[in-house]
């Protein structure tokens, strides 16, 4: 089962994460925004509320949350209700496919992540945005996941264990890039974007397929 109930419940709770950690949220989309493909057909899995695609012009998300549905339709994106594990898309759908913090809430990541290779064209691009567990922030919300409604039941991963699961599932090519490089508390103005990983606490990986 998606792990949809917390996302239900407490829906201002997290729309007001973004707000409060603006300069946060706004770094992680500059950062997703450098490896995002400029054009062609995509789709965000996990859309949420929106917060990603809509402001990256993504038309298109997954989601299993109606709650969060809801909310990312009147931001303007037409949203299917359905799971990472299980896409309501025919093969080589897309030219690209967006994944933010998704993969940390899904029963089956390698199962999410061969859905997504196979709605994707031969040559597209799955871009993944997660906070690596091995950073201070992905540290932190692994010491603290009991009390966080949200990361409870969240699986982190690292940067090389995702790495290591695409190749398996026969994606190629990687990009990376990183940011967050403070504490989220510390965070008062947008953060740089630097190429590979190991120092922020956010990174996107660009696999092709």
């Amino acid at each position: 089962m998606p792990r949809v109930e917390p996302f239900e419940k407490h829906l201002e709770r997290y729309e007001s994460w973004f707000e409060r950690h603006r300069h946060a949220y706004l770094s992680e989309l500059e950062a997703v925004r450098k490896l995002l493909p400029k054009e062609g057909k995509g789709a965000e899995i996990g859309v949420g509320t929106g917060r990603f695609a809509a402001p990256l012009s993504i038309k298109l998300g997954v989601e299993p949350s109606r709650a969060m549905a809801e909310m990312a339709r009147k931001r303007g994106i037409e949203v299917i209700e359905g799971v990472a594990e299980n896409l309501p898309f025919p093969d080589e759908s897309f030219d690209y496919i967006l994944m933010v913090t998704t993969i940390c809430f899904v029963d089956d990541p390698e199962r999410a992540l061969r859905e997504a290779y196979r709605v994707l064209k031969p040559g597209g691009a799955l871009i993944i945005g997660f906070v690596d567990k091995n950073s201070p922030i992905g540290r932190h919300y692994e010491e603290h996941k009991e009390e966080s409604v949200f990361y409870r039941d969240a699986r982190f991963f690292s940067t090389e264990e995702l790495l290591e699961l695409l190749k398996k599932v026969g994606f190629r090519k990687f990009g990376i890039v990183q940011t967050l490089f403070h504490r989220l508390d510390e965070i008062k103005e947008i953060e740089p974007v630097k190429p590979g990983y190991g120092e922020g606490s956010f990174v996107v990986i660009k696999a092709v397929k």
